[in-house]
C-alpha cells in the first residue's frame, strides 16, 4: 500500500500509552484496513507505528480524516487540521515470538530484546502484551531467559553510570511502611558512598518510597538534575518513572495488575534491571517473609534468595539478599504522610520513634556498609545516625531535590479500639493496607493509619489499636465501612 494523505483531527483522548489512530470505515474498506492493523502515520521526518481503531461514526472521525490519540499528536508534533501520510505495515516480528513462548518454546536474547523494544516503544497492543505476560507465568523463564530479560529491559532504555563504587537497595514489598529506603540512603550517604535511589510510587500498597519522599521534598527530576544532586550530596531518593530506566518494566507491570499476575521471572528482571540501570555494584536485596507477601514459607523466600543471587551474578553485581520478618507491618504510620513523620522521628533520634523500623534500617544500611568495604558496618550505622549525620545528610538531599510544602495529616479520623482483652497474635498486612487506601492513600498524602499496638503486645478492651486518617469525611466513611467488616487484628 502507497502513502496515503489524511486531514489531522484532534481526538482529544489519551489511550495511556499505546499509539492509537481512527479511520472512518468508508476510508478503511477503500483502503483494504481492519481494526488493529498496524498503520504507520508520519509528518516530515517523524514517522511512528500506531494501531488502527474504525469509527462508524462520521462526527467522530469524517472520511478524508484521521483521527489521532494525544500520545500520536505528541509525538509528530502536529495539530488538528495537519496533514499526514499513512501506509500500512505489518504486525511486528516480536508477536511471532510471543506466539513461540505461548507454546512453551524458549527465547534467546535477540528474541526477548524485539518483544522488550516493541513494548518500550508501544508497538504492541495490550492484548499482545498480555499474551506475553501470560506465556511467561503459564510456561516460565528459565534462568538465561531472566537474565536476557534483565538486559533486554536495560538495554531498551537510559543508563547512568555514577564515578566509582554505587550502592543500591531494593526491598519486595508486601509489608506496609517499612520505609527504610529513606533511612539506609542518608545513612549510606553520610558514611560517604554513593548511593542513588531511583524508587517507585504504590502500586497495591498505601505509599511507595517516591509517595513518602514527596512529602519532604521533590521527587520528580531531570536526569540532568539528578547528576548534580548526587555529585552533591552523593545520594537522592527520586522517582524513577520520568528517567527511562528500564522503561519496559512499568509498561508490563500495567498488564499484570489487573491480572494479579506477579510472575517470578519478570519480578527478578524488574528488580534487577532498575539496579543495572544505574550500574550498580553492589545491591542489598530484602526479602520480607509472611503471610501476606510475595515470600510466604520459607522455601519461597529461600528459592527468591537464590535467584536474585543467579541474577546478581550473572550481571557481574556484587548481590547480597536478606529475609526479613514481613508478618505485620514495620513502623507506626502507614500512608505518606504518617510515614514520612516515622523517618523524620528516627533521623532526629526521638525516643518515640518506631524502634522496630530504625532496628531494621540500621541493620539493612549495617550490611551494606559492610559489602562496601567497612568492617564494623553497623556500628558504624549506629554512630551516624546517633550523632546527626545522617539528619543533616537528609537535610541536604531534601534542600537539592528541592523542598517539599509539607504535607498536613487528614483531618477526619477515626480512632479503632480492641473489642476484647487479650494479647495481639496477628496482624494482617493485606486488611491494614486496603483500610489506609480506601481512606485515600497515597494519592491524598494525609490519609492513611497510625498504630499503636503490634503483635505480642498485651490490650484491654476498649484500648486503642489504631487510628484512621482521611482527608475527606466520605473517604473515612468508606474506610470504616470496609474495617467494620475486618480489623486486620487477631486477638486470643
Amino acid at each position: 500500500m502507497k502513502s496515503v494523505k489524511f486531514k489531522v483531527k484532534d481526538m482529544d483522548i489519551a489511550s495511556g500509552g499505546v499509539f492509537i489512530v481512527i479511520l472512518h470505515e468508508k476510508d478503511a474498506k477503500e483502503l483494504d484496513l481492519y481494526s488493529g492493523d498496524r498503520i504507520i502515520v508520519k509528518k516530515n521526518n517523524r514517522e511512528i507505528t500506531t494501531i488502527l481503531d474504525i469509527s462508524e461514526s462520521r462526527r467522530a472521525v469524517p472520511p478524508g480524516q484521521i483521527g489521532l490519540f494525544e500520545e500520536v499528536l505528541d509525538k509528530l508534533k502536529v495539530k488538528q487540521g495537519s496533514q499526514i501520510s499513512l501506509r500500512f505495515t505489518g504486525k511486528p516480528e516480536s508477536v511471532k515470538h510471543i506466539r513461540n513462548k505461548l507454546f512453551g518454546n524458549r527465547l534467546n536474547y535477540q528474541e526477548m530484546y524485539h518483544i522488550v523494544d516493541d513494548i518500550t516503544h508501544d508497538r504492541l497492543t495490550n492484548i499482545e502484551k498480555t499474551y506475553f505476560v501470560s506465556a511467561c507465568f503459564t510456561n516460565g523463564l528459565n534462568n538465561q531467559e531472566i537474565v536476557d530479560l534483565t538486559k533486554a529491559m536495560v538495554a531498551t532504555g537510559n543508563r547512568i553510570k555514577f564515578r566509582g563504587l554505587t550502592l543500591d537497595k531494593h526491598c519486595i514489598g508486601g509489608v506496609p511502611n517499612n520505609r527504610t529506603t529513606m533511612l539506609v540512603i542518608p545513612i549510606i550517604a553520610a558514611a560517604g558512598f554513593t548511593i542513588p535511589k531511583t524508587s517507585s510510587r504504590a502500586i497495591t500498597s498505601p505509599a511507595g518510597t517516591a509517595d513518602t519522599m514527596e512529602c519532604l521534598a521533590k521527587v520528580t527530576l531531570t536526569e540532568k538534575k539528578i547528576r548534580q544532586i548526587v555529585k552533591k550530596t552523593g545520594a537522592c531518593i527520586v522517582h524513577g518513572g520520568t528517567m527511562n530506566l528500564a522503561p519496559a518494566d512499568d509498561k508490563i507491570i500495567t498488564v499484570e495488575n489487573p491480572l494479579s499476575i506477579d510472575t517470578e521471572g519478570q519480578l527478578l528482571a524488574s528488580v534487577m534491571a532498575k539496579k543495572y540501570s544505574v550500574t550498580a555494584n553492589a545491591v542489598l536485596i530484602d526479602i520480607p517473609k509472611g503471610k501476606s507477601t510475595k515470600a510466604d514459607t520459607n522455601a519461597k523466600a529461600r528459592h527468591l534468595k537464590k535467584m536474585f543471587e543467579m541474577v546478581g551474578k550473572k550481571l557481574k553485581m556484587k548481590t547480597k539478599v536478606i529475609v526479613t520478618d514481613g508478618s505485620q507491618p514495620i513502623g507506626n504510620g502507614i500512608g505518606p504522610a504518617l510515614e514520612a513523620r516515622d523517618v523524620m522521628a528516627i533521623l532526629k533520634n526521638d525516643p518515640q520513634a518506631p524502634q522496630d523500623l530504625k532496628k531494621k534500617s540500621l541493620f539493612m544500611a549495617g550490611v551494606l556498609l559492610k559489602m562496601a568495604g567497612k568492617k564494623n558496618g553497623l556500628k558504624l550505622a549506629k554512630q551516624i545516625l546517633a550523632s546527626g549525620q545522617a539528619l543533616k545528610k537528609m537535610e541536604d538531599i531534601i534542600k537539592a531535590q528541592g523542598k517539599a510544602k509539607p504535607c498536613q495529616l487528614g483531618r477526619f479520623k477515626r480512632p479503632v479500639r480492641a473489642g476484647k482483652t487479650g494479647k495481639i497474635k496477628e496482624i494482617d498486612n493485606k486488611v491494614i493496607a486496603k483500610i489506609a487506601r480506601v481512606a485515600g492513600a497515597p494519592h491524598s498524602k494525609g490519609a492513611g493509619m497510625y498504630i499503636n499496638k503490634k503483635v505480642k503486645d498485651k490490650v484491654k478492651k476498649g484500648e486503642l489499636l489504631y487510628t484512621i486518617y482521611a482527608e475527606s469525611e466520605f473517604k473515612l466513611k468508606l474506610a470504616v465501612e470496609f474495617m467494620n467488616k475486618n480489623k486486620g487484628y487477631l486477638i486470643k
